[in-house]
């Protein structure tokens, strides 16, 4: 019988459960899944914690295990420089647009706006030269998650004369 038994042995026949899925099978390995040692059949062996660690040292260049691991880490990345142009393909700040201090149910307010005016989200998504998925994020009141500039914010307004921002 397994030492974690998933209910899936009946404690009948020559093959083990699996300890991870409950599959009975000739063919169990012991696996350490999430620092359980289990043992397990072939399909949940990819499971296995150590089977991945090995995978890891054995990419490292420079020698395996042995490997200092503050040196591995200062050897495999590089320092950020500070330059951020490459991650905006115009360069975009957004310190020069930033997200103003909304109002509270702002995403209700915007939806019932937009609704009262008759239009669909793709339509005036359209119309202010937007992602639809931006338009989303303010109705469902996740502007700042979505990193929505102010410039979208105050379109809004004004198409919809309505007040999202204080």
């Amino acid at each position: 019988m397994a030492k974690y038994s998933t209910g899936g042995s009946s404690g009948s026949g020559e093959a083990d459960a699996c300890e991870l899925c409950g599959t009975e099978s000739a063919s169990l390995r012991p696996a350490n899944v999430a620092g359980a040692e289990l043992d397990v059949c072939p399909d949940c062996a990819p499971h296995d914690d150590n089977a991945h660690k090995d995978e890891k040292t054995s990419d490292q260049s420079g020698g395996g295990s042995d490997r200092n691991p503050v040196e591995a880490a200062n050897s495999d990345t590089t320092m950020w420089d500070g330059d951020t142009s490459h991650w905006e393909e115009e360069g975009t700040d957004y310190d020069d647009d930033p997200l103003p201090y909304l109002v509270s149910g702002y995403g209700s307010v915007a939806e019932e706006a937009r609704q009262d005016a008759g239009l669909q989200r793709g339509e005036l998504a359209d119309e202010l030269e937007i992602p639809e998925s931006d338009l989303l994020a303010i109705e469902q009141g996740r502007a700042n998650q979505a990193g929505i500039s102010g410039s979208v914010v105050a379109a809004l307004e004004d198409r919809l004369d309505v007040e999202l921002a204080e």
